[in-house]
């Protein structure tokens, strides 16, 4: 029996697609058709590659994570069933709430096709294990990682994906509470509670260049440091900090490109980010040498920092009309994924930092 991170990636990809599925989660209402009515409606007249493909291929990573995390829990004769059936039902699911959301329209081809990508990605999950891919991984993940990582694996699986929206700071992940401050002053319009809320002395303030610099540094040390904590031997932490940073650059100049177009892929690179990626991988390499538990004490402090100086900053105007463009929609319909993890990626690190030390306090 192995735990293996693809559990939590599969839960975590199940909340993607039911995102996705039910987006934009407005205008509920019963509109007079059964919600498995679909399932007998007449073939569509106006049906493209991209749809089909879209269906298949968004299913098909679930397939994949479900047959593996089945396989490395010893339960190998399931990986193939047992996945297919778990997608169907999460898509016949989806389809039919999508009856309810008049944006949104539900359709038996797309019930078929997201079981079938479930179906292919558990197929190339279990043709790989046969041909000792996976146990090809799993002897590169033990001399990598220590043994009860993978939840350190997945938050540094995750840290490039949260990279892609769009950041007022670069790598600058957890700026939430103006907007957080905002949309509760919303909530509480009309209501004595209003009172309750604190009053600014002073308008939110654009970081100084050197104020930018060290959210930089820290932005780019918390990665490293976490994977310190699951990752041991010296040569292995020095590799992997080189890997970190150069993920970490080329993932933001992707969300430059797709934010403000290709010819502005790397504008995001200025003065105070180049001095703070230099002095942070410096840093980081230095920290290589730091056991475990100091590396653990090191996150936490550089994240109470992070999000300290993050959170006392503003967005520009401009920064603003880029969100928006992001949160129309502009980037499909997985629209969402990287605005939350850019939002929660550092807080739920705290959490899992701070269990991994009581675990193994627990231990010794």
């Amino acid at each position: 029996m192995h735990k293996s991170a693809a559990w939590p990636l599969a839960l975590l990809y199940i909340g993607l697609i039911v995102y996705a599925s039910l987006y934009p989660f407005a205008d509920w209402r019963d509109q007079g058709i059964a919600p498995w009515v679909f399932l007998t409606a007449p073939l569509p007249r106006y049906w493209t590659g991209f749809d089909v493909a879209i269906n298949v291929v968004g299913y098909a990573p679930l397939g994949g994570l479900l047959a593996l995390g089945a396989m490395r829990s010893g339960r190998t004769r399931h990986a193939i069933v047992v996945p297919v059936l778990a997608a169907a039902a999460l898509a016949i699911v989806m389809e039919a709430l999508q009856t309810y959301l008049p944006a949104r329209i539900p359709s038996r081809e797309d019930w078929l096709l997201d079981t079938a990508g479930a179906l292919g990605g558990a197929l190339v999950t279990v043709v790989l294990a046969k041909l000792g891919a996976i146990d090809r991984w799993s002897q590169i993940r033990a001399r990598w990682f220590v043994p009860q990582s993978r939840g350190g694996m997945v938050l540094l699986a995750l840290w490039p994906v949260a990279l892609l929206f769009p950041a007022a700071v670069p790598f600058g992940l957890g700026q939430v509470l103006e907007r957080l401050e905002g949309a509760v002053g919303e909530y509480l319009v009309d209501t004595p509670f209003l009172e309750w809320m604190p009053i600014r002395d002073s308008e939110w303030q654009p970081l100084a260049p050197g104020a930018e610099m060290l959210c930089v540094i820290l932005g780019l040390l918390i990665p490293c440091l976490l994977g310190f904590c699951v990752i041991r031997q010296l040569a292995r932490r020095a590799v992997f900090v080189l890997m970190t940073v150069a993920a970490g650059v080329m993932v933001s100049a992707l969300s430059a490109a797709l934010s403000w177009g290709p010819l502005h892929a790397w504008a995001w690179i200025s003065l105070p980010v180049q001095v703070g990626t230099a002095i942070a991988v410096v840093l980081a390499l230095l920290l290589t040498f730091v056991p475990w538990r100091a590396s653990a004490a090191l996150l936490l402090l550089c994240l109470g920092i992070y999000l300290s100086l993050l959170n006392q900053a503003s967005e520009s105007a401009y920064f603003t009309q880029t969100l928006q463009a992001w949160e129309q929609g502009r980037f499909i319909r997985f629209h969402g994924l990287a605005q939350w993890l850019g939002w929660l990626w550092p807080y739920i690190t705290v959490v899992y930092v701070l269990s991994l030390i009581s675990q193994r306090d627990l231990k010794n």
